[in-house]
């Protein structure tokens, strides 16, 4: 299989902040701590610039807007705030690790007045206008409490150099100061308990601050789920045009070249039946063994559209048998109260019979695990095998394939392959019974 951890899906289930590392440790030396810490402190300045500008330019343009003369302002103040609010979607996806995709509606053509209607008809809009109002408010709440408690962290960890350095007095916040080697390494522990205290703050801030921009600056649930239906129907079309082509191919490269060679082989026993009867008793011998293997090649070929067992015995007898021709040991596991969908079953059914024909022909496993089950409404499946690694979904491969295929569903396909193994190819698959 092919390298690094790669997840296949292209469309996620929602917009999430990533939460990243957990415990003090891990944060602090995680490089997202580090590019949310100037966000906080410096969102509050692009806030009230934003406010300052909004609160006076909007109540003028309206004032001016009944004879007309301020309408122009008001649609060159709209353009500014959507402006602003793109730059502060992008600063969010730099500091927090998050994209945030732009919400607008298509524009109205190339007629200005209609794009203009149509910027004012835009819910995101008047979300992008709430957020920079908002944004002063919070970025000075979040400034007011990263600055706080980092200054005072930096200054206890900073006073015991100073204090055995010589200097006599050392100001920490307001009243409290230090002035001897004891006070000094008091501040050892206080500060970095006010550093975990920093830290917490700085990640917990970024995660709502994440949310809030998401919740005003995203598309919408609604939007967004739209956006992955159409996204999902596309690969699915995708996908089921490269199964068509491949299946014209085997029965073009395969069958139909068998059976072509049957007819002959029988044509040319007809010829040598009265002449030559050993020959032709050759040649229907021959005749025979193409047609069986013309056969054998069809149901192969049937089995790969969609196996009959499957649809008699369902996925459990499907995968089993899957694992019995498998050329390693393959422990499954299939734990379903009731059989879902065919075509999430069919779907199930293929992701685990890709994984194990690539872990047959590149991983060196010598063994692999394949359990099924529900969790949230979505069946989960997962293929681990204890070869090499170094599984990567390459466009046109067959993990990318399987990835096309589980979208037709709605569903997602996670390939975990760091070099050296093991390697884990997931997939969740709405399931609604």
């Amino acid at each position: 299989m092919t390298a690094g951890t790669a997840p296949v899906a292209r469309t996620p289930l929602r917009l999430r902040v990533p939460l990243g590392p957990n415990g003090p440790l891990g944060m602090f030396v995680d490089p997202m701590t580090w590019r949310a810490l100037p966000y906080l402190l410096g969102s509050v300045f692009h806030g009230l610039v934003c406010f300052a500008v909004l609160v006076s330019v909007i109540p003028f343009s309206l004032t001016l807007a009944v004879a007309w003369v301020g309408a122009p302002l008001l649609a060159l103040t709209m353009v500014a705030w959507r402006g602003a609010a793109m730059l502060e979607r992008r600063l969010v996806g730099l500091a927090f690790g998050v994209r945030i995709p732009d919400p607008y509606r298509p524009g109205g053509g190339g007629n200005p007045l209609l794009r203009c209607g149509g910027a004012l008809a835009d819910p995101a809009t008047w979300k992008d206008l709430l957020y920079l109002l908002l944004l002063p408010l919070v970025g000075l709440v979040e400034f007011v409490v990263s600055a706080a408690l980092w200054a005072v962290a930096l200054a206890l960890l900073v006073t015991p150099p100073l204090v055995l350095s010589g200097v006599t007095e050392v100001r920490i916040v307001g009243e409290l100061t230090v002035d001897g080697p004891a006070g000094a390494l008091a501040c050892v522990p206080a500060g970095l308990g006010v550093l975990v205290a920093a830290l917490y703050a700085t990640r917990g801030m970024a995660r709502l601050h994440g949310q809030l921009a998401m919740a005003l600056l995203g598309p919408g649930e609604k939007i967004a789920g739209s956006a992955r239906l159409r996204a999902s129907r596309a690969r699915g079309a995708d996908a089921a045009e490269a199964e068509r082509r491949r299946i014209e191919r085997d029965l073009h490269d395969g069958a139909q070249q068998r059976l072509l060679s049957v007819a002959m082989d029988l044509g040319r026993a007809q010829v040598k039946l009265d002449s030559d009867p050993e020959t032709a008793r050759r040649l229907l011998a021959q005749a025979h063994e193409g047609a069986k293997a013309a056969i054998a090649e069809l149901r192969d070929l049937a089995r790969g559209i969609h196996p009959a067992i499957l649809t008699d015995r369902g996925l459990d007898a499907a995968l089993s048998a899957l694992a019995a021709r498998a050329p390693v040991r393959v422990a499954v596991s299939v734990e379903l109260a009731e059989r879902p969908p065919a075509a999430v079953e069919s779907v199930a059914y293929f992701v685990v019979a890709e994984a194990l024909t690539n872990m047959a022909k590149h991983s060196g496993a010598t063994e692999a695990s394949v359990r099924v089950g529900l969790r949230d409404r979505r069946v989960s499946v997962e293929v681990r095998d204890n070869g090499s690694g170094g599984a990567l979904a390459r466009p046109g491969g067959g993990l990318a394939g399987l990835a096309d295929r589980a979208a037709t569903v709605d569903g997602v396909l996670g390939v975990d392959s760091p070099p050296g193994g093991p390697t884990v190819i997931r997939a969740e698959l709405p399931c609604d019974w």
